[in-house]
């Protein structure tokens, strides 16, 4: 059974390596359980024989004193191998959970655009659990039980060579017969995982929808939807029951088959003089011993299918490579980078840049995921951008972005402008390397992105949207993002700036003040202050805010002008909006439209000619003409 693993077995090894001293003890725990018990019914076919033959009464007395202590011995120590295992078992699991999500973090926006967060929370929780009580169950209940069956067999083929064979063969048929029905039950076991997957990926996704799908009446397409992902569960569910039940059946059959034949033998053995009561007791006791294991391991199958079906699937997410990575000595000139970009405003330049979201995606899709259906693929999209643009870019199998050429000098401010779906946050999405460019290059500080390590990236260049993403922690961590290096008269000096002071003298306990599941509690002005102070926090050279103050009104985006004038003040800057006071402040403007660049030049010589799309924009008015 053990080879149908194939592969992922080297899997399981990794996460047990770290543990071998407690495997060792384990394996100890075991053979010392199943030696006191192929030597306790020792005991009791010596107390036997000492009664057929007449023996004295302290010899009796003896036999069973010792029977006693070995069997509470030999209890003892099978609870501690259960103890032990329990905690092979956890720490490995956790150390997978660990990997399995830090992995995901690290994997690009073409792998969550197609994989809804619940399919992957199935696979990290509900895939490493069947796992977990694997590895816990399976070293004490089926490798030793398997090990006392071979115990039992030495012992008969010791004991008589035929009582030996004929268990022999009772046993490697009995494992034949579960590995033929394991194999075809790992199948069915992986289509159910598969199927809760499902159905985690659907609700995860319609309950972050609730306010979408009552105002517009959508409960009972939602209902129907879930009814045939419920119906799909239940019947590939029952389809692997009923593979793993008929493990159940078998076993039964065999060993009603092997305990007759374990009979028939001692009773001839024994009738015809060539053992005696006591050793046919033990063949019997033995035969009996042999029933109990191979029935759990019988049990255990079933638990062996589905981690089988696990490994199989967390080996797959682990093989995933993200299609955005580090890679070292590249840039512009095909010359080494320094990898550390200088401080202060950093140059942006777009060589002939083209992008499409079907060439990023690339073989994203984990082996038997069926959850990227098309209306996953819009609430993915939905949360991978959060805005109409980003929608419309991600169902688009066009190119998105087409043959972008131009340069922003360090210290500028970029408005960039367009109407929704023409590429304008795939745009702010590739400045900060969330996807690379299908074609073309763009470079930051005079290297190339693709040379920049990623944590460099990621400290040089700060983003704000208009939607953000606040976590259930204290206001610090939110800030920070879990950055306890960050001094607490930093934090203070950054709320002041943003006109927060007393918003922050007003929480119960300051910068401790939990904050609810997605910013419960707070206003959008106050989630999009917070947004911007993560930013003044990091000092990036780049900054892109993509429009970043949309949805805010118009006293709370007052409260914004100062700090956004700090923000843009010695950085460069993309901003994309709709509103006129936010470009006011660009250098440079640049229009896009369908994914192409149809104008780009100084803010204040478009606005001059009368021609240009910028002055028609601002005849018309922003607000009128973008939306």
């Amino acid at each position: 059974m053990l080879t149908s693993l194939g592969v992922p077995l080297r899997l399981l090894a990794r996460y047990l390596r770290p543990l071998r001293g407690r495997v060792a003890l384990l394996g100890m725990l075991l053979l010392g359980s199943i030696a006191l018990q192929l030597v306790n019914p020792q005991v009791v076919g010596y107390f036997l024989d000492t009664v057929q033959s007449g023996g004295p009464e302290s010899l009796l007395l003896g036999a069973a004193v010792v029977f006693c202590a070995l069997a509470v011995t030999q209890k003892g120590i099978a609870y501690a191998a259960f103890r032990v295992s329990q905690h092979v078992g956890w720490t490995a699991t956790n150390a997978l959970r660990a990997d399995l999500t830090r992995h995901c973090l690290r994997l690009d926006l073409p792998f969550h655009k197609r994989h809804t967060p619940g399919a992957l929370i199935e696979r990290v929780d509900g895939d490493v659990s069947t796992l977990e009580n694997f590895l816990s169950s399976f070293a004490v209940e089926t490798l030793g039980n398997a090990l006392l069956v071979l115990g039992v067999l030495a012992v008969l083929f010791h004991i008589d060579v035929r009582a030996g064979l004929g268990m022999t063969a009772y046993a490697l048929l009995t494992f034949l017969a579960l590995g033929a029905l394991q194999r075809v039950a790992v199948g069915r076991w992986a289509a159910s995982r598969q199927a809760s997957a499902d159905g985690y990926g659907f609700i995860e996704e319609r309950i972050a929808g609730t306010e979408d799908i009552r105002p517009n009446g959508g409960e009972p397409y939602v209902m129907r939807q879930l009814y045939g992902l419920m119906r799909a569960l239940m019947e590939r569910l029952r389809t692997a029951r009923v593979v793993s039940n008929l493990t159940f059946i078998t076993t039964n059959f065999l060993g009603a088959v092997g305990y007759a034949v374990g009979l028939a033998i001692g009773a001839f053995l024994y009738l015809h003089g060539q053992i005696s009561l006591g050793t046919a007791y033990l063949i019997v006791f033995y035969i009996g011993m042999v029933a109990v294991p191979l029935d759990t391991i019988r049990e255990q199958v079933q638990d062996f299918q589905q981690a089988a079906a696990s490994v199989g699937r967390v080996g797959a997410l682990l093989r995933l490579t993200p299609t955005v990575s580090d890679v070292p000595g590249m840039n512009e000139g095909g010359g080494m980078t320094a990898g550390v970009l200088d401080t202060g405003p950093l140059a942006v330049e777009l060589r002939d840049v083209s992008f499409s979201y079907d060439d990023a995606a690339g073989a994203l899709d984990l082996p038997g995921d069926a959850a990227d259906g098309p209306e996953s693929n819009a609430g993915d999209a939905a949360a991978a951008g959060g805005n109409a643009d980003a929608r419309s870019d991600a169902r688009t199998s066009e190119s998105v972005l087409s043959a972008i050429s131009l340069r922003l000098e360090p210290g500028q401010v970029l408005g960039l402008l367009g109407r929704t779906g023409s590429g304008k946050s795939t745009l702010s999405r590739l400045l900060f390397r969330l996807y690379d460019p299908t074609t073309g290059a763009i470079t930051l500080g005079g290297a190339d992105l693709r040379a920049i390590p990623l944590r460099e990236l990621r400290r040089c260049v700060g983003m704000v949207t208009q939607d953000v993403q606040l976590f259930q922690a204290s206001v610090r961590d939110n800030l920070t993002f879990f950055d306890h290096t960050v001094l607490d008269t930093r934090i203070r000096a950054v709320l002041d700036d943003l006109g927060l002071g007393e918003w922050l003298d007003g929480l119960p306990a300051g910068l401790d003040t939990p904050l609810g599941p997605g910013g419960q509690g707070l206003s959008a002005g106050e989630a999009q202050l917070l947004a911007f102070a993560r930013v003044f926090l990091r000092d990036p050279g780049l900054v892109v805010l993509d429009e970043a103050s949309s949805r805010l009104d118009s006293a709370t985006e007052r409260l914004l002008e100062r700090a956004v004038d700090r923000l843009l003040a010695n950085r460069t800057a993309v901003v994309i909006a709709h509103r006129l006071r936010t470009v006011q402040r660009a250098d440079a403007i640049a229009i896009l439209e369908d994914g192409r660049l149809v104008e780009h030049g100084p803010r204040r010589a478009l606005a001059a000619d009368p021609d240009s799309r910028f002055a028609h924009l601002l005849r018309t008015g922003l607000e009128e003409t973008l939306v």
